[in-house]
């Protein structure tokens, strides 16, 4: 891993490795250096030596790890983002002190996450340099900005996988919001959800996030939001002044059970290489809610939720997209104003305010 720049390496993605372990070092290095588009350009074994790294080297992105001895990650991190906002994709355990301060790290302004690679199961190390990959070349496109999932690998699936394309019209005048959102989402539904009265209707969200962290992230939520903030469960109506955040090892769907919404959760194959899928979560509020939903998609990467959108907006329900000025990633809301699934394009700030107004809704909201 030489920090010399050669002329086969002239625009290619630069990255700073940043972690304790010397076998995670050395792993991540070579993934990266196996990518066409990208090279490792320096590892450094804690924060202060990348500190010096960083001022030499001046890396595009940085893989940092949560955890680690002299400065915690937490604590670099937040100092780099105040003084040096840059790219950063955090390398977390699975555990949930690994999750929360993984979220916490998100707040502070990294771009993304990724789980930290198990070194003895050589057969999930293709799927996994995929995956931290395709979130480095995210995040080098991604806004950086001052702080205050891992996607399964699958073939790209269309919601016809786990729900059928019904568009039934059901008689109802309960009144629900559904978002979708992934790479820079954790941070936007945060804004969103916190501007809501306490008694908005109901709210069922898909977030692109793995197994182990919806938990924490819906925890977290609740306790800034007026609203109650849980991770959805299996048959559980869905009730006013609630949001219910999809698990990570589930789609979320929203049935009927008689003239109540509840949420249904599936575990079918991923959509778009994602479970929960943006797609299924739409649909699904499409067939069983139409136009008494408002749909509203968030800052992500790739395509997830636009043919959903696109769906709910046919039944007549009112839809916005998140505008590109305000996206860390405008992939998601992109494609879905490309095939018409948005009524409406608005700054994160107003979104919350659009989907009340879209209800007929007069509530005061925070601002």
């Amino acid at each position: 891993m030489s920090s010399a720049t050669t002329a086969k390496d002239v625009g290619k993605t630069r990255v700073l490795i940043v972690d304790d372990s010397a076998m995670i070092r050395k792993l991540l290095g070579e993934i990266v250096n196996a990518q066409p588009d990208m090279t490792c350009i320096g590892a450094a074994p804690d924060p202060l030596v990348a500190r010096e790294m960083i001022r030499n080297l001046d890396p595009d992105v940085i893989t940092l790890d949560v955890e680690m001895p002299k400065m915690d990650g937490l604590s670099f991190l937040e100092k780099l983002m105040r003084l040096r906002p840059m790219p950063v994709v955090m390398v977390s355990t699975l555990t949930q002190r690994g999750s929360e301060m993984t979220l916490r790290a998100l707040e502070l302004g990294a771009v993304d996450f990724v789980a930290k690679p198990k070194l003895d199961i050589a057969r999930g190390l293709e799927a996994y340099a995929e995956e931290i990959a395709g979130k480095i070349r995210i995040a080098a496109h991604a806004r950086p900005r001052r702080g205050a999932p891992a996607p399964e690998v699958a073939p790209s699936l269309k919601a016809d996988a786990v729900l059928p394309q019904v568009m039934a019209r059901v008689a109802s005048t309960e009144k629900l919001i559904v978002i979708g959102a992934s790479t820079g989402g954790t941070e936007a539904l945060k804004e969103v959800l916190s501007a809501l009265p306490p008694d908005a209707p109901g709210v069922l969200v898909a977030q692109h996030m793995p197994e182990g962290f919806t938990r924490s992230f819906a925890a977290r939520l609740d306790g800034i939001c007026r609203i109650r903030v849980k991770e959805a469960e299996d048959g559980e109506r869905v009730l006013p002044g609630h949001a219910y955040i999809a698990p990570g090892h589930s789609h979320l769907l929203l049935g009927r059970s008689g003239a109540n919404y509840v949420c249904q959760l599936n575990q079918g194959p991923p959509v778009n290489r994602h479970r929960p899928s943006v797609d299924v979560l739409f649909r699904s509020v499409a067939n069983a809610a139409g136009r008494n939903a408002v749909g509203a998609i968030l800052t992500g990467m790739g395509k997830d939720g636009a043919q959903g959108l696109l769906e709910l907006r046919q039944t007549g329900a009112y839809t916005i997209a998140q505008d590109e000025a305000t996206c860390v990633v405008f992939g998601m809301p992109r494609e879905a104003i490309q095939v018409g699934a948005a009524t409406e394009v608005a700054a994160l700030g107003e979104i919350a305010r659009h989907l009340l107004q879209a209800l007929g809704s007069r509530r005061e909201i925070r601002v």
